[in-house]
């Protein structure tokens, strides 16, 4: 089991960025993928990008050419990158690990809330 420690989050206006960080405990290269997800009030989690071991990566249709997911295997840190945020990007975010591109493993972080303000 791996701890991951997200930061990054708060409020931003719409149209502007932010750049998430995932902390892993220990070495991320061992993880077959990681994600990012999220969760907006009352809605279910959901996929927002993914990043094979070696760079694949998958991203949810409302997020393509918007957000960038990538990986630092020395630092043992995930990072998504947001431009061009829109109000309905607001979701607490979290990071993933053990899983597919397309599905998550079991260990999570507690999550960096994001707000955007239209």
């Amino acid at each position: 089991q791996v701890q991951l420690v997200e930061s990054g989050g708060g409020l931003v206006q719409a149209g502007g960025s932010l750049t998430l960080s995932c902390a892993a405990s220990g070495a991320i290269f061992r993880f077959n993928a990681l994600g990012w997800y999220r969760q907006a009030p009352e809605k279910q989690r959901e996929l927002v990008a993914s990043i094979h071991r070696y760079g694949g990566t998958n991203y949810a249709n409302s997020v393509k050419g918007r957000f960038t997911i990538s990986r630092d295997n020395v630092e043992n840190t995930l990072y998504l990158h947001m431009n061009n945020l829109k109000p309905e990007d607001t979701a607490v975010y979290y990071c993933n690990a053990g899983g597919t591109l397309s599905s998550n493993g079991n260990d999570w972080g507690q999550g960096t809330p994001v707000t955007v303000s239209s």
